[in-house]
């Protein structure tokens, strides 16, 4: 199959794009250091020409809600529209896990654009799979940085469950190569409350800075239930890397 991994010169994309490469696919990275931009549309009609599936592991330049949200409105809009002129015939999008529980706030934050992306998908004209993903282990240090105030960490007690982002890849590269399934999730094995998670990994790595539970803290702009980062549904696929420090 001819599959198009938007964004797949990032971290996640790099990883499809090797996985399906390497499962005998024809596997073409698009992105803006390759002649697309999804925003604009320019690129797009010659990129998916003769693809089957379109992958789209990108990502909003900042993570400021209006433009995360701008970025998910408009570089989905254009997709789907390129897809259904070219006759894709399956879409595969990373998204979040709990962004379809997510109850809507006055301020627009980060997943908001994520449930904006998901509602573009699920009400457009190409058959659809969305991989929800839990938070990577990767971004725990970016999560406690992004939190840190002068007294220290301050992160909510909702439940965490993240996982490696190689796991997350080689989800998406598998579920390119499948049929349209709607939905799937995926989580790390290791499940624990945010502040406590978080805090143990930072004490791990030596840094000594204090967490504070704070359940006002919020994540990213939006305000969740308790479970509101973790599968909550049988068949979530569990990641098979550890957590590392």
């Amino acid at each position: 199959m001819r599959i198009v991994v938007v964004g797949g010169t990032g971290h996640i994309g790099r990883q499809v794009v090797e996985h399906l490469r390497e499962s005998g696919h024809d596997a073409v990275a698009a992105s803006p250091s390759t002649g697309v931009d999804v925003l604009t549309g320019s690129g797009l009609a010659e990129a998916f020409a003769g693809a089957d599936v379109v992958v789209d592991v990108s990502n909003a330049p900042s993570f400021d809600g209006p433009v995360v949200l701008d970025f998910f409105e408009r570089s989905t809009a254009n997709q789907l529209a390129a897809e259904e002129a070219a006759g894709v015939k399956h879409h595969v999008a990373l998204s979040i896990v709990g962004v379809d529980r997510l109850v809507p706030s006055d301020s627009v934050g980060y997943l908001d654009g994520k449930v904006r992306q998901e509602q573009l998908i699920i009400e457009g004209p190409v058959p659809y799979t969305l991989v929800r993903a839990t938070q990577f282990h990767e971004f725990i240090g970016m999560i406690a940085d992004a939190s840190t105030r002068d007294d220290g960490v301050h992160l909510p007690h909702y439940l965490f469950q993240p996982v490696a982002a190689a796991d997350v890849a080689a989800l998406v590269a598998e579920t390119a190569q499948g049929e349209p399934r709607v939905e799937v999730e995926i989580a790390g094995a290791t499940r624990a409350p945010m502040d406590e998670l978080i805090g143990g990994v930072l004490r791990d790595r030596g840094d000594a800075r204090t967490v504070i539970r704070d359940d006002d803290a919020g994540y990213f702009g939006a305000d969740l239930a308790e479970d509101g980062l973790v599968p909550v549904v049988d068949g979530a696929v569990i990641g098979s890397t550890a957590l590392a420090v």
